[in-house]
């Protein structure tokens, strides 16, 4: 296998001693998945203390890993005529309602069903390509469990428009959530910086060295069991925000394994967060648009559920 020149060694700190090979490298390195991180072992491409080893082996203090990333084959992401819920289009952008438990944009190992795959084949050759073949169009983002709107571009002139108009803030970006516990406050806002976190590459955490991060929140209803409905409103865009923040104020989102309680007492998929309102001035007019979505059935069986007595 020919490979490139990115060759990574990688010494782990004391405390990570135990853990497997796979999972150390694939929170290294976040962009690539656990499977492709085993084919990369299997192949040969990862070497401790200059000798091959298993998925399995168990990093010691002191190994010297190193890791050779293949050269990256010439990716073809294929379109594929998956339904969409356009809620507006036009020559410029296109607004769609994304679904939970969607991707957003191939990656590594992952590389059908997204939400990209659909827009490849709904709009052909018109999408953007400011951000590279696995993202055409894609000019933000939000989590694969979480539902709601996101603006997709079609062209460079509307992506530089509209990247403008997040890199400042002005964007109009409201959620929907049910957070644990009760408030003593009917709104509030939490301005805590976010970084990675230096314990689990795969999260995010509040840190005084990371990008300052804003959530706006307010209470839309106390529910039962002790749950309440908000809406949060994003200042800034950080990855997993809205999450993160919440949960630094002892409200985690209901669903949430990541930052909050790993058993959830209902059956979901995720967090219970929606984007259900995106407003942005349009590239080519300059009017301000805004569009609205409705809370999605798995949300709605939730509350609905939430909002009876516990013993009626």
């Amino acid at each position: 296998m020919q490979n490139n020149n990115e060759k990574l060694l990688l010494i782990p700190d004391s405390f990570l001693a135990g853990t497997r090979i796979d999972k150390y490298l694939s929170d290294e390195r976040e962009e690539l998945s656990r499977s492709f991180i085993q084919q990369l072992i299997s192949d040969g491409n990862v070497m401790v203390n200059d000798k091959s080893v298993k998925a399995s082996y168990k990093i010691k203090e002191g190994d010297e890993i190193s890791l050779i990333i293949p050269e990256a084959e010439e990716l073809v992401i294929e379109p594929e005529d998956i339904p969409l819920d356009i809620v507006y289009e036009d020559d410029d952008v296109v607004v769609v309602n994304k679904p939970q438990g969607m991707v957003v944009h191939p990656a590594a190992g992952h590389y059908s069903g997204t939400l990209v795959n659909a827009l490849m084949y709904h709009c052909r050759d018109s999408l953007s390509g400011i951000n590279g073949v696995m993202r055409p169009g894609i000019v933000h983002r939000i989590d694969m469990n979480t539902s709601g709107l996101l603006v997709i571009c079609k062209n460079d002139n509307s992506h530089k428009a509209l990247a403008d108009q997040f890199s400042v803030h002005s964007i109009t970006r409201e959620y929907t959530a049910v957070v644990y516990d009760h408030f003593n406050v009917s709104e509030g806002t939490v301005d805590a910086p976010i970084a990675r976190s230096k314990d689990d590459r795969k999260k995010m955490s509040i840190d005084p060295t990371g990008r300052r991060a804003v959530t706006h929140y307010s209470v839309v209803e106390p529910l039962e069991r002790n749950f309440t409905l908000i809406k949060a409103r994003l200042e800034t865009g950080r990855t997993h925000q809205i999450r993160v923040h919440m949960a630094s104020i002892k409200h985690p989102l209901l669903g949430d394994d990541v930052y909050g309680p790993k058993k959830c007492p209902f059956n979901l998929n995720g967090q219970m967060l929606h984007a259900g309102k995106l407003g942005f001035i349009h590239p080519s007019t300059g009017k301000y648009v805004e569009f609205e979505s409705p809370l999605p059935e798995y949300f709605t069986r939730i509350l609905n559920v939430l909002r009876k007595p516990e013993n009626s």
